[in-house]
């Protein structure tokens, strides 16, 4: 985890203010009245930048922080209004200031600077006096209005302003309706991912059961159809379309930290297991890939069987016309800044406070932290582990004195017979995977918890999707090793159509990568009739010493496992991974392949055509 926010700081998310025209700071709206550019790009960015700076505890991050945070809160006009003026159709457009929010919300989190909440009330008093005909009324605002009802809601949490639930109702019914049964407001893959938690934000003010009932529907609904894919995504490139159901077609990148986000949120508002599992496999299994190995460049659209990432235009395969599928540090504008808040905010809830006065873990990561529990006793945890890869999880409880209270653990529902010991000493009570294990003890200092969650294959069939298939080890997805071949590109020449850069971003410092595959990869996997694994061997190998496992080159597992290539399963006409063939397509000789873990694997098939034999 810390591995993954020094990559950030020392690649793109740290060095954008470089590149990105959006963050130059002359003439920028978010610092200067009347400046000519301030949308959702600086928020976007800021939004995991300054989490890592004040996480890692970088002054140099947090001082560039507060150079945009003094600004925003010094915009504050006496109307309540802060920040650029967007209008669209006469109408102030609202959706980069919901962004912004967030960023003053972890700013007060780690200062605890009154000025934010001051800010926000005033600013939530305006926007109570905005006739709803002229409230969220734009596409973007409209669709993500549950971000506006979060942070609504955060400040009640603070302040108990009897006004801020009444604008939290106003702003439900303004915001499009995602409680639909059948059908969605509109099929853009980020909207899905970010705005599917709106009716359960709601449910948080209302206790009103069908709210809950409709993001969960949402999440169903899109999966159904174009999420018949390992991953924990949906097939929508930009757009779902009908008839784009393949594991060829992708997700952005800024989808993946929304869903993250969000399946962070739901379960912090429902408790439910279900989303910290969810979260896991987008976070390991989708997003790692999605940029290149040292954070310096991302790529728009990354997909389950993706299998090259050039700089051509794969319109119509995929739903946008550009070079949407190579690792370009200068595309993407919204990618571009918004890749930031995936790592920052999934280490933000590694550590949960329960209703019960506990503490609660249901995403698992070496970390530290320090908690009141019980009656506002402090007390230390430390967490051992390198999960993902690997079946042990220990904390350890540092307190100067005993104290009673629950400890809540998330037991993975892939890990049948799971186990858990205090001190050495075998739990046997509630160790039930898909659901939690509660110990409540007198705790006292050095108390040690031992987890451990073997391992085994699982199959995952995709019925839509020719009834093919993606192999399981614990909680990851593995997919079919490609030789992967990079090619560096000029940044400025390769870049999507409305990517702006600053007049000194050097592309050769911050060069284009395309990825090529230096070896086959279509393949049907082979399992054996009555014992379909038989022949899956897993090769363990050292943790890397760079600490980082998401590259062919440093994965602690690999998968030995047998194949039959498909000789008609090919590129197709736009360039594209095929479409996945028909179950009784010829195949060749019995081969050996090697499988690694889909998140390391920038080239990969992850959803294979299958044979028994």
């Amino acid at each position: 985890m810390k591995k993954y926010l020094e990559l950030q700081r020392d690649g793109l998310t740290g060095h954008l203010g470089e590149i990105s025209a959006w963050l130059e700071k002359e003439n920028n709206a978010w610092l200067e009245k009347g400046g000519d550019h301030g949308w959702e790009e600086v928020p976007y960015w800021l939004k995991g930048y300054s989490v890592i700076g004040y996480t890692l505890n970088d002054q140099s991050m947090i001082d560039e922080t507060k150079i945009w945070i003094e600004s925003v809160l010094a915009s504050q006009q006496e109307d309540g209004y802060f920040g650029p003026i967007n209008e669209r159709n006469g109408k102030r457009e609202l959706w980069a200031h919901m962004i912004m929010l967030w960023c003053l919300q972890s700013y007060y989190e780690f200062t605890e600077d009154h000025r934010v909440l001051d800010l926000m009330t005033n600013y939530f008093k305006w926007q109570l006096q905005v006739p709803d005909e002229n409230f969220l009324k734009d596409y973007w605002e409209n669709s993500r209005g549950g971000d506006n009802l979060l942070s609504v809601l955060w400040l009640y949490n603070r302040t108990g302003d009897e006004f801020l639930l009444e604008l939290a109702e106003k702003t439900h019914r303004n915001t499009a309706d995602w409680t639909q049964s059948t059908t969605l407001p509109n099929w853009h893959n980020v909207n899905i991912a970010q705005s599917f938690r709106e009716p359960a934000t709601y449910y948080v003010l209302t206790g009103d059961s069908s709210m809950l009932r409709a993001s969960y529907n949402v999440h169903d609904l899109i999966r159904r159809t174009f999420g018949q894919v390992p991953g924990g995504m949906f097939g929508a490139d930009e757009n779902a379309r009908l008839g784009y159901i393949d594991p060829r077609q992708g997700t952005e990148t800024c989808g993946f930290v929304e869903q993250m986000a969000s399946d962070e949120i739901m379960f912090r508002i429902t408790g439910d297991p279900f989303w910290a599992e969810h979260c896991e496999d987008v976070a390991f299994n989708s997003y790692p890939a999605s940029v290149m190995p040292d954070f310096k460049a991302l790529r728009y659209i990354t997909s389950p069987n993706h299998v090259m990432s050039d700089s051509e235009n794969h319109h119509p395969g995929i739903d946008n016309s550009g070079p949407f599928l190579s690792m370009n540090p200068f595309s993407s504008r919204c990618c571009q800044h918004n890749h930031t808040q995936g790592w920052p905010y999934y280490i933000e809830n590694l550590v949960l406070a329960t209703s019960d006065n506990g503490v609660a873990i249901a995403l698992y990561g070496e970390c530290s932290s320090t908690i009141k529990v019980a009656n506002n006793v402090p007390i230390k945890l430390y967490e051992s582990t390198n999960y993902p890869f690997d079946e042990k999880v220990v904390f350890t409880i540092e307190t100067n004195e005993p104290v009673q209270f629950p400890f809540y653990f998330r037991i993975p529902s892939w890990a049948i017979g799971a186990k858990l010991h205090i001190n050495g000493k075998s739990v046997t009570d509630e160790i039930v995977p898909g659901k939690y294990a509660c110990i409540e003890r007198e705790w006292k200092n050095n108390d040690e918890v031992e987890l451990l969650f073997p391992m085994s294959f699982s199959i995952r069939e995709w019925q839509v999707n020719q009834q093919s298939v993606s192999v399981n080890y614990g909680p990851l997805t593995y997919s079919l090793y490609i030789k992967e071949n990079y090619i560096e590109k000029d940044s400025k020449e390769t870049a999507i159509w409305d990517s702006k850069w600053q007049k000194n971003a050097d592309p050769q410092k911050w060069p284009t990568t395309e990825i090529y595959p230096a070896s086959s990869w279509n393949y049907s996997l082979v399992f054996k009739k009555g014992d379909l694994f038989k022949d899956f061997n897993v090769v363990k190998r050292e943790w890397p010493t760079n600490n980082f496992p998401f590259t062919p080159e440093t994965v602690p597992f690999k998968i030995k496992a047998k194949a039959r290539k498909v000789p008609s399963w090919t590129l197709d006409e736009t360039g594209l991974c095929g479409v996945l063939p028909f179950d009784n397509v010829k195949r060749g000789e019995l081969e050996e392949v090697e499988l690694i873990p889909m998140g390391a694997a920038r080239l990969r098939v992850s959803s294979f055509p299958k044979t028994i034999e």
